[in-house]
């Protein structure tokens, strides 16, 4: 394939194997104002670390840096220079960056991107031409030889993965240049050994490798690429998959979860139906008969926990970080391919209690409130699950754990996932606020996403200039009215014929109502859904959908008597240093015992709760919420005779 003809991606790569194609990049504007917090500070964070220690490894693996005391400055923890892990944050770096441009356009992001390829490329010719990795060659020869280094496949992959992130949503063509010269190294290096020797050397941790071979395939048609999709194929894994055996519990999770997106991937590029069924059957193990956490993790320790037995596992060191990125990816996969809304519900449920959960938190202390912890947390690699835990936030250059390279990628670009089309039919996702555009039909549409907060007021703070209008809804809601309405809009030049499938959410409680122009479309009951509403649509037309929301109780699967709270999809998370025992009237509908607390500040509902007829009561906030305070997620409950 000649350069000219190669074309950097829109995001999601439309493949023969991808039925619904995402609507990202600058084609969906993101306007919730909590999200763009989050993507600001991923930004300013990002923007904080010096190009000259993102690169260190890099350079000093080709001799283009040295120093003899210690740089101020200088990245610690995994990005040490004697960590064998070293240099794996750079690679998440790009991908964020590229991520981030290609949804903003933001030139000075690109800018310190661009000038880290083009210092990429000068260790690669100080290095002979191939080899641009912070770490040395002879760590894979090591690990052939079975010699203990720590995962050198993980730590190149996301190099790999950066470059061609930067070459496919930003458009560097100089990145996938030197993807594929260090694409060359990998070819002739792999070529050496027996399949049973390779296997070998595939049993050490091999990240998302065959994702890579997969995307520089699809992006260059290369039948060397294809070959190194089927030498990275890990058969003692996926031939165990294949067959439907059980080879994740007590396994590390996310050893595993790249290599699956690779399938994914695989199976876009290829059609081959034996990748897609890899996938398929991995998804049904990890989560479809292994159960989730409230939170919708399964991992403890970093292991898949076993099947529906997980009340032996409310750990400190609950879900990791990396392991709710990479599966809200899988499920991503699986979403364009079956069109099933459930693994959306998956997706929101790990937004809220993972993504968000996990990175960038600030305080909301204001107005001469004080409190003896910081103000801010930066990342929790994990979630702690035990009664009276605390999340242990990292520092912004002290750690580089895994779990920072996956917090700079998940908040760098938080307008995916909300859109989908195929053909004529346009897939509302996600109930975010935000401006999509696409066309149907060669019409351009763009439709806008703004939820009615229901509270009839702009007064969001006491210092709030809006309009202090009297309002219908201030009377018509007086308490808090249990419910997400969303709002969209649709904009077009001439009236077009197309479906929008609006999403029921899981967790929706109640009836849910469609309104198109303030006239009823549909009205229905529980349980995770798209409701097609097809019509002729012209410019200014409204829809409405009215969601009902609930606390509810999510029981333990091997622990009936041990429960967590949600409200719709967040996890509510009791605010206690220790297990505290709930005493119920009705042991079927324990969420009964919590009731609205400080339902209201200004023109805002407040989504926290208190327990009612205990002896002790307890405050519940959004898990999302929570910084240093103690916390339980899972609480006994005991029915009063």
């Amino acid at each position: 394939m000649n350069e000219k003809d190669r074309k950097p991606q829109n995001g999601s790569m439309e493949y023969q194997g991808a039925p619904l194609r995402e609507i990202n990049g600058r084609n969906t504007k993101l306007l919730d104002p909590v999200l763009l917090q989050r993507e600001e500070d991923n930004l300013n964070y990002m923007m904080h670390l010096e190009n000259r220690f993102l690169l260190l490894n890099f350079n000093l693996e080709a001799g283009r840096d040295t120093f003899s005391d210690m740089p101020e400055g200088i990245h610690k923890g995994w990005e040490f220079p004697t960590c064998q892990l070293r240099g794996h944050f750079l690679g998440h770096w790009l991908s964020a960056a590229a991520m981030h441009y290609q949804e903003t356009g933001d030139e000075q992001i690109r800018a310190k991107a661009d000038a880290i390829v083009a210092e990429l490329a000068e260790c690669q010719k100080e290095n002979g031409g191939r080899w641009v990795g912070p770490i040395p060659e002879k760590y894979l020869y090591r690990i052939a030889a079975g010699k203990q280094v720590w995962a050198p496949h993980y730590t190149i992959h996301k190099v790999f993965m950066g470059l061609l992130d930067m070459y496919s949503l930003a458009g560097s063509e100089l990145a996938l240049q030197i993807a594929e010269r260090f694409a060359d190294w990998f070819y002739e290096w792999s070529g050496k050994y027996s399949r049973e020797e390779f296997d070998d050397i595939l049993d050490f941790e091999t990240g998302g490798m065959l994702e890579i071979w997969a995307q520089l395939y699809g992006i260059t048609g290369n039948p060397r690429y294809r070959e190194l999709m089927e030498r990275y194929y890990r058969g003692r894994l996926f031939d165990a998959l294949l067959r439907g055996e059980d080879v994740l519990t007590n396994m590390h999770a996310n050893t595993t979860i790249p290599e699956i997106i690779g399938c994914a991937l695989s199976y876009e590029v290829t059609g081959e139906e034996k990748w897609r069924r890899i996938v398929e059957n991995y998804w049904r193990l990890a989560v479809t008969e292994r159960g989730c956490y409230a939170t919708g993790g399964q991992t403890c320790g970093e292991i898949w926990s076993p099947m529906k037995k997980l009340s032996a596992r409310l750990g400190q060191k609950g879900q990791e970080h990396c392991t709710v990125y990479n599966m809200m990816r899988l499920a991503g996969f699986l979403f364009r391919q079956t069109g099933d809304p459930a693994y959306l519900d998956y997706q929101e449920k790990l937004l809220y209690n993972g993504i968000m959960a996990q990175g960038y938190w600030h305080s909301s202390l204001s107005h001469g409130f004080t409190s003896p912890y910081p103000s801010e947390g930066l990342l929790t690699y994990f979630l702690p699950m035990q009664a009276g835990g605390r999340k242990g936030w990292s520092s912004k250059t002290g750690d580089f754990f895994c779990c920072h390279g996956t917090l700079v990628q998940a908040n760098a670009a938080l307008n995916r996932g909300i859109y989908h089309q195929r053909q004529n039919t346009l897939y509302i996702c996600q109930y975010l606020d935000s401006q999509m555009r696409t066309e149907v039909n060669g019409v351009p549409v763009s439709l806008l996403q703004k939820t009615d907060p229901l509270t009839g007021s702009r007064h969001l703070s006491s210092d709030s200039s809006a309009r202090q209008s009297v309002l219908e809804d201030t009377r018509k809601y007086p308490s808090n009215p249990d419910c997400l309405v969303p709002c969209l809009q649709i904009d077009v030049p001439q009236e077009v014929e197309m479906t929008l499938m609006i999403r029921i959410p899981a967790w929706m409680r109640g009836t849910a109502r469609i309104l198109v122009n303030q006239q009823e479309v549909y009205s229905g009951g529980e349980g995770a859904r798209f409701v097609p509403i097809s019509r002729t649509w012209k410019a200014g037309d409204v829809i409405r959908i009215e969601l009902p929301r609930a606390v509810t109780a999510c029981p333990l699967p091997d622990r009936s008597d041990m429960t967590a709270f949600l409200y719709g999809p967040v996890v509510l998370a009791g605010l206690c240093e220790e297990e505290r025992m709930l005493h119920v009237p009705d042991a079927s509908h324990p969420e009964q015992i919590l009731v609205h607390d400080n339902e209201r500040e200004w023109g805002s509902w407040k989504s926290t709760f208190r327990t009612q007829g205990q002896e002790r009561g307890i405050r519940f906030i959004p898990l999302y919420e929570v910084g240093y305070e103690p916390y339980s997620i899972y609480f006994p409950i005991r029915q009063d005779a």
